[in-house]
């Protein structure tokens, strides 16, 4: 992944909404009839995956399509009004409903979870945009007013509910950019993941035997092991979290609504014996 940050909304706002809208005028037909806008994006997000967005310039985006650099300028004014039309394209949501889970909010935001890390796998550069101030274009409302839809029911607050959206994708992004760095770590130091601790093991099997690390020389051999998935882990205690707020929230509203389940983790132990009981 190259360095480097690029942002959204560094072209022309006005011209950048008119592309994305499709509300400014279209360039005449010229020498090469089969280019167009929706080509050109394309082309420039396929090259931002192969060879990272610091490779995405008009000229190499002219070269990918055999064409000369003035014939883009036609459709799109420069690089920043480009990578807004390419954040926007990838962000266009799925037609099927059901990829936002089935039922309520929560199986709806545990489905946005997972969609936005698989967009970010896909799309290691969006890692490298500041996207504090994005160009708001069709694909992004889509996307939103579908999420909105299934979560208004939480009862929250509007500003809550935005406040719901940012907080899931704000771990994601955590979690995207650990991984990514990972990946590419690994393809840069040519050492996989497991050779590089087993680097490490006999310093850290000597410094666990010093007395100096009581705590973490007690963990089990498991616990910093590969099969655990950190993510859903952490995923679903931000879900529980959330369900004992628009719990509390609906109860609040109907003081005649019953005692609300106890929340996943309050659940019966794993092993199937009965909770037990609460002094009264």
């Amino acid at each position: 992944m190259a360095s480097g940050t690029e942002t959204s909304g560094s072209g022309d706002i006005g011209r950048t909404l008119e592309l994305l809208w499709d509300t400014g005028r279209r360039p005449s037909r010229g020498p090469r009839p089969g280019l167009t806008l929706e080509r050109i994006v394309d082309a420039a997000v396929e090259v931002a995956d192969r060879d990272g967005l610091g490779a995405v310039s008009m000229r190499r985006i002219a070269t990918e399509l055999g064409t000369g650099t003035m014939s883009l300028y036609r459709y799109v004014p420069g690089k920043g009004e480009l990578l807004d039309l390419m954040l926007d394209r990838v962000q266009r949501p799925s037609e099927n409903p059901a990829d936002l889970g089935d039922g309520g909010w929560r199986p709806a935001l545990h489905a946005l979870g997972h969609a936005t890390l698989a967009l970010y796998r896909r799309h290691t550069w969006l890692l490298e945009v500041n996207q504090s101030r994005p160009i708001l274009g069709p694909s992004a409302l889509d996307g939103m007013e579908k999420v909105l839809t299934r979560i208004r029911p939480m009862g929250l607050t509007d500003p809550e509910l935005v406040s719901v959206i940012v907080m899931i994708d704000g771990y994601v992004v955590g979690a995207a950019r650990t991984q990514v760095y990972e990946r590419e770590a690994e393809r840069s130091s040519g050492l996989t993941d497991a050779e590089f601790w087993q680097a490490q093991e006999p310093v850290l099997v000597k410094a666990m035997s010093s007395g100096r690390y009581p705590v973490l020389a007690s963990l089990s051999e498991d616990a910093f092991g590969t099969g655990f998935d950190h993510f859903e882990f952490g995923l679903q205690r931000i879900l529980d979290g959330l369900e004992v707020l628009v719990t509390a929230r609906r109860a609040a509203a109907d003081p005649a609504t019953p005692d609300a389940p106890p929340t996943p983790d309050a659940a019966a132990p794993a092993d199937g014996s009965a909770a037990p009981e609460q002094p009264a």
